[in-house]
C-alpha cells in the first residue's frame, strides 16, 4: 500500500505554488510530489543536483478543478525562472547561450512512465546554433532539438508518436545505420525539418519558437497527464487516490548526449530483483535519460562505468551509500554525466520484487538501520502471496529458446501475444497470455495487467517493462537480444525457432530464461516452509525462507488479531494448522453434503411426512458425527466454529428445467414416472427466484423440524467422544442468517436441550458456545438485542456485502463490475476489500453494540475479507478478536495482523 503522509510534519501554506529545490525536503511529498521532495532533500544534503524549482500539487488541483492555472502561478513561475536564470548566468532560450530546462511530472507516489516529461525546453531555430557553439558540438545541438520536437509533439501537441519513430527509422535506413547515435549533424538537421513538418501537418500550427510558451504548454501538459487513461488505470491498479494531482519539476538541463564522455543511467543501491547488495543499474553513453528507461537502446551494466569514467563511478558509489543510509532503504537513482561531471536527477525509495522486499528488510535490521517493527512495515501480504506462487521445475525436460535479464521473478506460462489489445481480449476469454514486445511503453499498461508475464527483446532492469512489472508483481524478462520480435507479423524468431501468436511460451523471471512450450511448475520454497517441509534454521535453508521466517516470527509476536481458517474437512484443517491457523473460524456444513451425500439433503428437504423426515435425519446424523470427530481431532485444543446448514435450496434440489424436460418427454412417450411427477411438484413449490435471499440458514432450520437439532447432536456427540478419548475439543456452534433475536432464541433453546442430553448421556461437561453470523443489515443494526442470546458474533462479510449493496456476487462481477472499476466507481471490488464506509460502518457499529450488551462477546470475521491485507487492518482497528480465511491465505493474514498492530502502536507513540 502507498505510504501515508506523517500528520506531524508541518506543511507549508498552500497559498505558495512554487518552491525552489533549496526550500523543500523529503517529507513534503503531498505538496512537492515524490520527485520534487527528493530533489529538495538531495539539494539539502549537498549532492550535485541541477538547480530548479517545483510547481506544487496544489496548483495542479486548482487547474484540474477549474480548467485554468491559479491566478498567482504565472507570476511565481516568472520569479523563480528569473532566479534560476541569474544562478545559471543565462536566460531561457537565449539565442547565443540558451538555458534549457526539463519539465517533469512528479506525483506523491511513483507512477513510472504514466505521466509526461519534456526535455530540452527552450531550444528553437534561433538558439540551436548558440547551443552548438557553446558545446562545440553541432551534432549534439541538433540531436537535442529533434528530441524536443519529438517529445513536445507527442506529449504536448498530441501528435501520434509513431510518425516521429517512422521518420527516425527512415533516416537511419537512408544513412545505412542501426542506431541514432550514428546519424551526423546534417542528418539530424534534416530530421528536425521533417519533425517540424509533421507537427505542422498534424496540428495545423508550427512548432512553437518562443521558449516561455514551450515551458508553459509543457507544464499544462504534465497537469493534464494526471488524468490520462493510462495514469488512471495505473492508479486503480496500485490503489493510488485519484485526487492527489501531480507536481511539476522545472530543472536546468544537463546533457548526457554530449559525446562518449557523457551519458545517463539508473542505479539501485541494492538489486531490486533479489535484494543482494552490490553494483546494480544500467548506463548508456552519449544518451539522454529517456533512452535508458524506454529500452530503445540496450544499456551496459552499471559496473562498466568504472572502466568508462572511474572518477564519476567512484563519486556515484559514495552518493549511493549516502542516500541509502539517509533514506534507510533501497534507493532508485537517476543520474547524468555531462563531460565527466556527475549530476543527480532523481532518487526515490525503489520498487522491488517480493523476495527482495523481505531480504532487504532483514538486511537493514542486521545493519542497524531499522528495527524489527520497521522491517515489518517494509513488507506486505500481497508480496508474501507472490512468494507462495509455484516456480518452474528445473529438472523437467524443456526447450530453452533464449535468455534475457531477470527483471521480475516468477514462473509464467501462456500463449504468445504481440500487442496489448490482443492480450486483453484473450485474457477476458479465459486464456493465459505472455505479452511479447520489443520494448513496452506506458500505452501497453492494459496488456501488461492482463498478461501472466512480459517478455521484451530490449531494455534492462530499469526499463519501463521491468519497473512496472516489479511494481505489479508480474513476471518479466527484458533485453532478450537474441529474440527477434516482429509485432507486425505477430511472431518471434530465435535460433531457428519461430513462435507464432498463440504458441505457448514459458518465461522465468528469476533466471531470465525463455522456453518454448509449457514448463511444469513445483511448489514455492516459502510454501514448503509454511508446510513444515523446510526448516528455516537449517544451514542450507534458502536465504529468502530465513528472511520470511524472521519477519513472520515478529509479526506473530506483536499481533493482537488471531487467525483462524475456513475449513470443512480434516485435510484442510490439518493444512491450515501447518500454515499457522489458531483454530477454525468457519466450517460450512453444507459443503459436507455435496457429491454423493447431496441426495440425502434433497430427500430431507422434499420429505412429505414426519416419518420420511426422521429417516433422512437419522441417516445424516452418523455421517455428520464422523465428520466432526475428524475435524476436532485435527484441531485438538483449538476452537472450531461449526456453522449449521446454510444451503441456498437450488444447490440441493434437482434443476427445475432439466426435471421439467424429463417429465415432458416421458409424458410425450406416455411413459410418465410418478416419482418424477411428485418431485417436479415439490420443486415447483420450493422454487425461488432469488435463492440467496430465500429459504436458507436459520429459516431452513426453523421450517424443517429436527434439522438443526440433528446437527447440534452430531457436534455434541463428536465432542463428547473426543473428550472421553482424552482429546480437547473446543466446538462453537454458529447459527447462520439470523435477522432477529427471536430466531436465535428459538434455536438456542432447542440446542441447549440437545447439548444437555448428550452431556448427561456421556458424563461430560462440553462447555459448547452458541453464536451467530452477522450477515444481514438488520442483524448488524439490532446487534445489541441479538447479543443477549449470543456468545459470539462472526461477521459474514460476503453476504453482508451482497445485502448492503443489493447485488449478487455471482451475477454482477461478470456483468458490470468491470465498467465500475474502469469508471472509478469502485477503486477495488467490495468483495475483495471491505467497503469501509458502508459494510465497514455496520461492522463497527454492530461490534460496539454487541459488546455494550455483552462485554465478553467474542468477535470474528469469516468472509473472504479475512484474508485480504487491507481488510485485516480494518478488522484490527474495529476491535475484532480474530479473522478467518482460506488455508493458503493464513500466512498473509498473520503478517498483516502483525503489521496492523505495529502500525497502530507506532501511531500511538507519536
Amino acid at each position: 500500500m502507498p505510504e501515508t503522509q506523517d500528520p506531524h510534519v508541518s506543511q507549508p501554506s498552500s497559498a505558495k505554488f512554487v518552491y525552489d529545490f533549496t526550500e523543500g525536503n523529503k517529507d513534503l511529498k503531498d505538496l512537492l510530489g515524490g520527485k520534487g521532495a527528493n530533489l529538495a532533500e538531495m539539494t539539502n544534503l549537498g549532492l550535485p543536483v541541477p538547480p530548479g524549482f517545483t510547481i506544487t500539487t496544489e496548483a495542479c488541483k486548482v487547474y484540474l478543478d477549474s480548467g485554468s492555472e491559479p491566478a498567482a502561478l504565472r507570476a511565481e513561475v516568472s520569479e523563480h525562472l528569473e532566479a534560476l536564470e541569474q544562478k545559471m548566468g543565462k536566460k531561457l532560450g537565449q539565442a547565443d547561450d540558451p538555458l534549457l530546462v526539463s519539465v517533469r511530472s512528479g506525483a506523491k507516489f511513483s507512477m513510472p512512465g504514466m505521466m509526461d516529461t519534456v526535455l530540452n525546453i527552450g531550444l528553437s531555430d534561433a538558439s540551436v546554433s548558440g547551443l552548438a557553439a557553446q558545446a562545440g558540438d553541432e551534432r549534439f545541438a541538433w540531436d537535442s532539438y529533434r528530441r524536443l520536437i519529438q517529445m513536445f509533439g507527442k506529449t504536448v501537441l498530441g501528435v501520434d508518436g509513431e510518425l516521429f519513430e517512422e521518420a527516425l527509422e527512415e533516416a537511419k535506413q537512408a544513412k545505412g545505420v542501426r542506431v541514432d547515435i550514428e546519424l551526423d549533424a546534417a542528418d539530424l538537421k534534416s530530421l528536425v525539418a521533417h519533425f517540424k513538418d509533421i507537427v505542422s501537418k498534424q496540428t495545423g500550427r508550427d512548432f512553437p519558437q518562443e521558449p516561455r510558451e514551450q515551458m508553459d504548454l509543457a507544464v499544462r501538459a504534465v497537469f493534464d497527464s494526471w488524468n490520462t487513461d493510462r495514469a488512471k488505470l495505473y492508479r486503480r491498479q496500485e490503489r493510488i487516490p485519484g485526487d492527489l494531482g501531480t507536481a511539476v519539476n522545472v530543472c536546468s538541463m544537463v546533457f548526457g548526449n554530449l559525446g562518449p564522455d557523457s551519458g545517463t543511467g539508473v542505479a539501485f543501491t541494492r538489486d531490486p530483483a533479489s535484494g543482494q547488495q552490490g553494483v546494480y543499474g544500467d548506463y548508456l553513453q552519449n544518451a539522454q535519460g529517456e533512452d535508458v528507461v524506454a529500452g530503445i537502446r540496450n544499456t551496459v551494466p552499471l559496473a562498466d562505468l568504472e572502466q568508462i569514467d572511474k572518477a564519476s563511478y567512484d563519486e556515484l558509489m559514495q552518493i549511493m551509500e549516502t542516500l541509502e543510509t539517509h533514506y534507510k532503504d533501497l534507493c532508485d537513482i537517476e543520474f547524468t554525466i555531462e563531460r565527466g561531471k556527475l549530476w543527480m536527477l532523481q532518487t526515490r525509495v525503489g520498487k522491488r520484487t517480493a523476495g527482495a522486499a523481505f531480504r532487504i528488510a532483514t538486511q537493514l535490521v542486521d545493519q542497524g538501520l531499522i528495527d524489527e517493527a520497521e522491517a515489518l512495515q517494509r513488507v506486505n501480504g500481497a508480496q508474501l502471496a507472490q512468494l507462495m506462487f509455484p516456480r518452474f521445475d528445473l529438472g523437467a525436460k524443456s526447450e530453452m529458446i533464449g535468455r534475457g535479464i531477470a527483471a521480475s521473478p516468477g514462473a509464467a506460462v501462456g500463449k504468445a501475444v504481440f500487442d496489448s489489445y490482443t492480450a486483453v481480449k484473450w485474457s477476458r476469454s479465459g486464456e493465459k497470455v505472455i505479452l511479447i514486445r520489443r520494448e513496452t511503453n506506458p500505452d501497453d499498461l492494459n496488456g501488461m495487467i492482463a498478461a501472466e508475464g512480459i517478455l521484451t527483446s530490449r531494455g534492462g532492469k530499469t526499463s519501463h517493462a521491468a519497473v512496472v512489472a516489479r511494481g505489479m508483481g508480474k513476471t518479466c524478462v527484458c533485453g532478450a537480444e537474441e529474440l527477434e520480435v516482429d509485432t507486425k507479423s505477430r511472431r518471434m524468431t530465435t535460433n531457428g525457432t519461430v513462435i507464432e501468436e498463440g504458441d505457448v511460451v514459458s518465461i522465468d523471471g528469476s533466471t531470465g530464461k525463455v522456453y518454448a512450450g509449457e514448463v511444469p511448475v513445483v511448489p514455492s520454497p516459502v510454501v514448503e516452509y509454511f508446510e513444515g517441509r523446510m526448516h528455516a534454521g537449517a544451514d542450507d535453508a534458502d536465504e529468502l525462507v530465513k528472511a520470511v521466517h524472521r519477519i513472520m516470527a515478529y509479526a506473530d509476536r506483536v499481533r493482537r488479531l488471531r487467525v483462524r481458517a475456513n475449513a470443512d474437512n480434516a485435510e484442510d484443517a490439518a493444512r491450515a494448522r501447518r500454515f499457522g491457523a489458531q483454530g477454525i473460524g468457519l466450517c460450512r456444513t453444507e459443503h459436507m453434503f455435496l457429491g454423493e451425500r447431496r441426495e440425502m439433503v434433497e430427500r430431507l428437504i422434499l420429505a412429505d411426512t414426519e416419518t420420511d423426515r426422521d429417516a433422512a435425519l437419522s441417516q445424516l446424523l452418523p455421517l455428520q458425527k464422523a465428520d466432526f470427530i475428524e475435524l476436532f481431532e485435527s484441531m485438538d485444543g483449538l476452537p472450531v466454529t461449526v456453522r449449521l446448514l446454510d444451503p441456498p435450496l437450488h444447490e440441493f434440489l434437482p434443476d427445475i428445467t432439466e426435471l421439467s424436460v424429463r417429465v415432458a418427454l416421458a409424458e410425450a412417450r406416455k411413459d410418465a414416472n410418478e416419482n418424477d411427477l411428485r418431485l417436479l411438484q415439490a420443486v415447483h413449490k420450493l422454487h425461488e427466484q432469488n435463492p440467496m435471499l430465500g429459504l436458507r440458514g436459520v429459516r431452513l432450520g426453523l421450517v424443517i423440524p429436527g434439522l438443526f437439532a440433528m446437527q447440534v447432536r452430531a457436534i455434541a456427540e463428536a465432542a463428547a467422544e473426543r473428550k472421553n478419548a482424552k482429546g480437547d475439543p473446543r466446538a462453537e456452534i454458529m447459527i447462520p442468517l439470523v435477522g432477529t433475536v427471536q430466531e436465535l432464541e428459538i434455536v438456542r433453546e432447542e440446542a441447549e436441550q440437545v447439548i444437555a442430553e448428550v452431556e448427561k448421556a456421556h458424563g461430560v461437561d462440553l462447555r459448547l458456545t452458541l453464536g451467530t453470523m452477522i450477515e444481514l443489515p438488520r442483524a448488524a443494526l439490532t446487534a445489541g438485542q441479538i447479543a443477549e442470546s449470543a456468545d459470539f458474533f462472526s461477521f459474514g462479510t460476503n453476504d453482508l456485502t451482497q445485502t448492503v449493496w443489493g447485488f449478487s456476487r455471482d451475477d454482477v462481477e461478470a456483468s458490470f463490475f468491470t465498467a465500475y472499476l474502469e469508471k472509478g466507481i469502485f477503486g477495488v471490488s467490495p468483495f475483495e476489500t471491505i467497503d469501509k464506509d458502508g459494510v465497514g460502518s455496520l461492522v463497527r457499529n454492530a461490534a460496539a453494540a454487541g459488546r455494550a450488551t455483552r462485554p465478553d462477546l467474542k468477535l470474528g470475521v469469516c468472509g473472504e475479507h479475512g484474508g485480504d491485507p487491507e481488510s485485516v487492518h480494518f478488522f484490527h482497528e474495529a476491535g475484532l478478536d480474530y479473522v478467518s480465511c482460506s488455508p493458503f491465505r493464513i500466512p498473509v493474514a498473520r503478517l498483516e495482523a502483525g503489521r496492523a498492530a505495529a502500525e497502530s502502536k507506532g501511531s500511538d507513540s507519536r
